[in-house]
């Protein structure tokens, strides 16, 4: 959406009186105006670069939530047979998998608190690709002139 400034004219003529009202020695031309500008909404459609934009960084923070997700559960030792809790593992499991091995440990662990190494590493993958569509996309999007 743009902004765009109206202009407009106010006259000094005091409320409620007309121009015609004015008293027998003053012209209605004598009277000052001086110009006014109120901002107007230009509403035009989404193009279609900035709907890409929008639809890319959607679906991007919502694999950053369930990773995000993923990692606060199992630091919390969240209880597993919770089918909130094993949904949310089963579905950040998709996205945290191509980065498994990637280091040389998966996961610390300590008592039943376990960080899951390969799912920060996932959060930060996940990040630069989205970052790297962005890019993309902002090549192939038009500036008004």
């Amino acid at each position: 959406m743009t902004v765009q400034e109206a202009p407009g004219v106010v006259t000094d003529a005091p409320i409620g009186t007309s121009l015609a009202a004015q008293p027998a020695g003053i012209a209605p031309a004598t009277v000052p105006a001086r110009s006014l500008t109120s901002p107007v909404a230009d509403v035009r459609p989404i193009g279609g670069g900035q709907l890409v934009r929008r639809v890319v960084v959607l679906v991007f923070g919502l694999i950053q939530i369930v990773i995000g997700l993923r990692v606060l559960l199992l630091l919390l030792d969240a209880r597993t047979g919770n089918a909130l809790v094993s949904g949310i593992l089963n579905v950040s499991q998709v996205f945290v998998a191509p980065f498994n091995g990637i280091l040389n440990t998966n996961a610390l662990s300590s008592g039943g608190s376990v960080l899951d190494v390969s799912a920060i590493v996932a959060f930060v993958g996940w990040s630069i690709l989205e970052l790297i569509i962005l890019w993309a996309v902002g090549i192939f999007r038009r500036e008004p002139a």
